[in-house]
């Protein structure tokens, strides 16, 4: 099994949502899951069911005393104003909801059981993971563990030194850097929206020397996330020589999604999965940001597609077309006439374009700082 890419999931996705009006109100995870065994590519063998991580593996990164607050805050339902202020939890960005506690702890559960099975190599999905955000004691944009950080150091666990992480959601991963600035043995890249919240990841910023960041401007298309591919991210994963590579693939950063400026179409995404794959022994390939339903469940079941080497058909079989025409967007303008191709195909239309010189300046001053 091996050799044999595995999917992590769960049911508790399904129904669980942060709230009616909030951005996370979308089904993903469950989308992808049906998508994909609508179409075959699931079968029980390459499924497993995520654990929920327990606060003592959480605890490896995260204050026992944060921990405590987010059972507390799923188990009140409530928190108190210190508790508020002191772990950002009960915000209008990380709101208390039902599963509180226990949704994020099974993605977080799910990545960590990732790291543990990649003691041996192999390419292991986890689409609920990509929570980037979340600090060490304190909940933030969206993201109240931090999945990736704890998927890295349960890989160092088990003896995997080298990791390339590399991450191209919209936002950049403000809480990895957190957990690796300055770690030699961790190369960080990322691809994010200039400007877009946390504001952080500019140029200029290497977290201790291991982090290359690429702000590029809104409006980013194919043909710049092509180059970008192909003349950074690739060649320095290459060079680094990691025993594992942990992608953070956000579906944020298509031209549908309603929280991001760029202009990327999923195939893009698909493309730096396919280029990863074969630079490390181990993979490990998280979702991330991503905020209409149609455009992340096919974006991210294509990536499941990919790292299968399934051939994405131009028509979906009626089956998986009805999984799609299942969705719902309520109180977004997007989802008021979704076009049919959003029902019917897994695949965007390409999205090529020019490609900027600030892009290319930013590149070739990433490439002097690696080459230094």
């Amino acid at each position: 099994m091996a050799d044999i890419p595995r999917f992590i999931g769960s049911e508790i996705y399904r129904h669980s949502t942060y709230g009616r009006w909030h951005p996370l109100r979308v089904p993903r995870v469950s989308t992808v899951m049906d998508l994909s065994r609508a179409l075959g590519w699931l079968p029980r063998a390459q499924f497993i069911a995520s654990p929920r991580a327990r606060p003592k593996a959480l605890h490896h990164w995260h204050t026992p005393a944060y921990i405590a607050a987010l059972q507390r805050a799923e188990r009140r339902q409530t928190v108190s104003d210190a508790e508020r202020a002191r772990f950002a939890i009960g915000t209008v960005s990380n709101p208390v909801y039902p599963e509180v506690f226990r949704r994020p702890a099974t993605a977080a559960g799910g990545s960590i059981l990732a790291g543990e099975l990649l003691a041996a190599p192999g390419v292991i999905y986890n689409p609920a993971g990509g929570t980037h955000h979340g600090m060490p004691d304190r909940a933030n944009g969206f993201c109240y563990l931090n999945d990736p950080v704890l998927a890295m150091l349960s890989l160092r666990a088990r003896g995997v030194r080298r990791i390339a992480y590399v991450d191209i959601d919209a936002h950049h991963p403000d809480g990895v850097e957190v957990g690796f600035a300055g770690d030699p043995d961790c190369l960080m890249i990322s691809v994010h929206e200039d400007g877009l919240w946390p504001r952080t990841g500019a140029l200029g910023d290497d977290a201790g020397g291991n982090a290359f960041n690429l702000p590029v401007a809104p409006g980013m298309n194919d043909s710049e996330m092509a180059f970008v591919r192909d003349v950074l991210i690739g060649p320095l994963v290459e060079s680094f020589r990691p025993d594992a590579v942990v992608l953070q693939c956000g579906a944020d950063a298509v031209l549908e999604d309603p929280q991001a400026h760029l202009a990327l179409s999923n195939n893009a995404h698909w493309a730096v999965v396919a280029a990863l794959r074969p630079l490390a022994p181990r993979f490990l390939v998280l979702g991330g940001g991503g905020y209409n339903p149609w455009s992340v469940g096919r974006l991210w079941t294509g990536v499941w597609a990919t790292l299968q080497g399934h051939e994405i058909p131009d028509r979906l079989p009626a089956e998986a077309e009805t999984v799609l025409r299942a969705l719902r967007f309520d109180g977004n303008s997007r989802g008021r006439n979704p076009p049919d191709h959003w029902f019917t195909t897994l695949r965007d239309a390409p999205r090529p374009g020019p490609l900027g010189d600030q892009l290319r300046q930013r590149v070739a001053h990433l490439l002097r700082r690696a080459s230094a």
